[in-house]
């Protein structure tokens, strides 16, 4: 344990598995701001980074998203499957880091299930366009990094704390066991 951990007067780590991994993934992936999609994990290629919009997550923690067909993530997704994920929620809390496997199809269905009219943007002939493609990420392994008692708490613990220059943080993290 780090110094600042040792540090802490109340337990911080809390490693999560199966359903309750699955849900903290939820949570935490559906109010992120933002998520980067990392590819080239493996290959020895610097990595590549992307800001992607989830589509979708499953129950089962899988993660979807629509991708044209021709872009540079499908070719690198092609070659190495491995992808790396990760979210932030705010500036204090509700972080997740992703690793898991990436697999594109041509799922029509899916592409309707997942369609949103703002997409059009990228796909201008609509959920019909030829270039979309499914990319589902099934996660293998995870972290999280969030506050017990949401951010107003968190923030007034911090406070005192330093008012006091003592450690006195709101913060939970532990590994995601899927």
């Amino acid at each position: 344990m780090d110094s600042i951990n040792q540090n802490q007067p109340e337990d911080n780590f809390q490693n999560l598995e199966g359903a309750e991994a699955n849900k903290k993934i939820k949570e935490l992936a559906e109010t992120a701001k933002s998520c980067f999609f990392i590819t080239n994990i493996k290959t020895g290629i610097p990595l590549s980074v992307r800001p992607m919009s989830i589509q979708k997550i499953d129950d089962e923690g899988n993660f979807w998203f629509l991708s044209a067909k021709d872009s540079h993530k499908n070719e690198e997704i092609g070659v190495d499957p491995f992808v790396h994920l990760l979210f932030q929620g705010s500036a204090h809390s509700d972080f997740l880091n992703i690793y898991g496997l990436a697999e594109i199809s041509d799922d029509k269905e899916k592409i309707k299930e997942l369609w949103e009219p703002i997409l059009k943007t990228w796909f201008t002939e609509g959920e019909d366009d030829p270039r979309i493609s499914v990319v589902k990420v099934e996660p293998t392994e995870g972290y999280y990094w969030d506050n017990k008692h949401g951010n107003a708490v968190a923030f007034a613990k911090q406070t005192i704390g330093a008012v006091l220059g003592k450690t006195l943080d709101d913060s939970i993290e532990g590994k995601l066991v899927l």
